[in-house]
């Protein structure tokens, strides 16, 4: 099992899209949560099974919301969510984190 971390950038994301859930209707921030963490178990396991999508940044969607987690594999055997990212939005906004 690789260990998962967040930059603070992703970190602050993740928050964000978690309370402007619970915000729209109260328990869907709960439900965002737990896809995010079943998203997470995934990677762990497994993340090379995640396609790489930009440089050597691969891409984790989550399951009933339009988010995705972006994140590296280290050669330390750990992954670092470099972003948790809506899918409308404009990619350049990460890809500049690569």
């Amino acid at each position: 099992m690789y260990a998962v971390i967040f930059t603070l950038s992703a970190r602050a994301e993740l928050i964000d899209a978690q309370d402007w859930y619970e915000n729209e209707a109260p328990g869907l921030g709960r439900r965002f949560r737990a896809a995010v963490d079943a998203v997470i178990q995934r990677m762990s396991a497994n993340p090379r099974q995640f396609p790489v999508i930009y440089k050597s940044i691969h891409r984790a969607l989550l399951r009933r919301f339009p988010y995705s987690l972006l994140f590296v594999i280290e050669a330390d055997e750990t992954l670092t969510v470099i972003a948790c990212f809506h899918g409308s939005r404009d990619p350049a906004h990460w890809q500049k984190r690569a």
